[in-house]
């Protein structure tokens, strides 16, 4: 007996389907992984584009609390037919997070980090939306706790942009890369600890020493402390070099109006009587 093309079809797409759904509990088993955290008691872990619950049907496993967060409403009814254990909110974490101080234990997100770098709307603005999601949830995340990133970057401008906000925020951490010489198999996680004591990135899957992860958490960590040093006034406010440093972080973040500057740039007007 021969399908006929119609079901053929619809074979494949159940079975694609299929496939991306064990690659979503997967890598989402791969985050709960890298949290670390310990085994003899439950956390509250919050989900971040928790899209239909699969990866709170991994922490759920696991014996963890937790809540999710998405921007789709449809996403969000998948869930709640499959009937998840999280608390669900219909949120864009683009505007930042409402939840109060400390809640959290731990924070998990699979493939839903790059989503801010693009801007759907004129009055979006990717630097602005990332800051105010890293912000509020370092704000959210109890002292210590640890938030792991599953992200497809399409560059590494937008890498740099990332990391940026979260040391911006206040985040220390680094990336780790599993499997980084293969095509299909690669994957990128980013590791954010939010105060303590300085960690070391857990290790990457598919070699022996994943290249930069190490330096990565040195430059990582390295470049937050670098931030604070220039903060405590060794460039004096409003002067030119602080100026120009300004206007260069600015291009770097995406700003698309940056003054240009000249001979007038930082220069101190006399006062007039």
């Amino acid at each position: 007996m021969k399908m006929s093309p119609g079901n053929t079809q619809s074979s494949k797409d159940c079975l694609s389907v299929s496939r991306m759904i064990q690659i979503q509990m997967q890598m989402a088993e791969r985050a709960l992984e890298l949290l670390a955290l310990p085994d003899d008691q439950p956390s509250y872990i919050l989900d971040v584009g928790c899209g239909s619950g699969l990866s709170g049907e991994v922490l759920s496993e696991a014996g963890h609390c937790w809540v999710g967060v998405d921007i789709s409403r449809h996403m969000l009814a998948v869930a709640q037919e499959r009937e998840v254990e999280g608390d669900l909110f219909l949120h864009d974490m683009g505007e930042g997070l409402g939840f109060r101080a400390g809640t959290f234990d731990g924070v998990i997100s699979v493939s839903a980090l790059q989503w801010l770098c693009n801007a759907d709307r004129k009055t979006q603005h990717p630097p602005k939306r990332l800051h105010s999601f890293f912000s509020s949830l370092y704000a959210c995340m109890a002292r210590g706790a640890k938030a792991v990133f599953q992200f497809y970057p399409e560059n590494p401008d937008q890498m740099e942009l990332i990391t940026q906000q979260a040391m911006r925020a206040g985040f220390t951490g680094g990336v780790v890369i599993d499997y980084p010489n293969s095509t299909r198999a690669k994957k990128i996680f980013l590791c954010l600890f939010s105060g303590g004591a300085p960690s070391s990135l857990p290790k990457a899957l598919g070699v022996d020493a994943v290249e930069g992860s190490r330096e990565d958490q040195a430059s990582f960590i390295g470049a937050r402390r670098s931030l604070k040093r220039k903060g405590r006034g060794r460039v004096p406010i409003k002067s030119r070099e602080w100026i120009l440093e300004k206007k260069e972080r600015a291009k770097r973040q995406g700003m698309t109006y940056v003054k240009l500057n000249s001979k007038y740039t930082g220069r101190k007007r006399k006062p007039r009587f």
